[in-house]
C-alpha cells in the first residue's frame, strides 16, 4: 500500500523563486467534496477516502488519499488521458484548485512549493516528502509555520471554502 509522507508549511518571503528549477501549471477538482468526507460526524456514512482528478503540464492524474488528518497518509496515484481528466474536471463538486507548482531542492530534498490563483490567490504552501515521519530536514529560510495538521490548508478544504473567505486570523495561520 503506498504511503504518503508530507509536511506542509506557509512560505514566508520570495526567497524561494530564484531557487526553483521548474514550474508546472495545475488545475485539479475533486469528485466528493468536504461534506461527504465529514459526513460521520452528523452519523451518516462518511467517505474515507479524497477522490482527486488532476491535470498537471500534459499528465493527468485520478488521485485517491485517505482522509487521516497529519503527514502520514495512504495514497494512490493513477495516470489516465488527458481528455478524460478534462471531462472528469467538469464532473468535480466545489471550486477547482488552480496553482502552480514550483520545485525547489534544498539541502538534499525537494520542496514543492504551491502558488495558489484564483479564488485561493494570495495562499503560498510549500510541502516536502520524507521517507519516515521521523526524517530529518533543513528548513529553508522561506519556510514559517508548519500546518501539516491545519485541515483548511488540504486542498480538498481550499475546493470546498477557498482562501479568499477566510478571515485575517486564518491567513495570518492561526490554528
Amino acid at each position: 500500500m503506498p504511503i504518503e509522507i508530507e509536511r506542509k508549511f506557509l512560505v514566508t518571503g520570495e526567497g524561494w523563486r530564484a531557487a526553483a528549477h521548474k514550474v508546472v501549471p495545475m488545475a485539479q477538482g475533486y469528485l466528493n467534496d468536504l461534506a461527504a468526507m465529514d459526513a460521520q460526524a452528523e452519523g451518516r456514512s462518511a467517505m474515507k477516502a479524497s477522490v482527486r482528478v488532476r491535470i498537471a503540464g500534459d499528465a493527468a492524474f485520478l488521485n485517491l488519499k485517505s482522509r487521516e488528518l497529519g503527514h502520514t497518509r495512504q495514497e494512490f496515484d493513477y495516470p489516465i488521458p488527458l481528455q478524460d481528466a478534462r471531462d472528469l474536471l467538469g464532473l468535480s463538486v466545489g471550486g477547482l484548485i488552480d496553482k502552480r507548482r514550483h520545485y525547489v531542492e534544498h539541502a538534499g530534498h525537494l520542496w514543492e512549493v504551491d502558488e495558489f490563483l484564483g479564488a485561493n490567490a494570495g495562499l503560498v504552501v510549500a510541502e516536502i516528502e520524507l521517507v519516515s515521519a521521523d526524517a530529518v530536514f533543513e528548513r529553508p529560510d522561506w519556510v514559517g509555520t508548519e500546518v501539516t495538521d491545519c485541515a483548511r490548508y488540504y486542498n480538498l478544504a481550499l475546493a470546498t471554502r477557498p482562501y479568499a473567505l477566510w478571515s485575517e486570523d486564518e491567513r495570518g495561520g492561526g490554528l
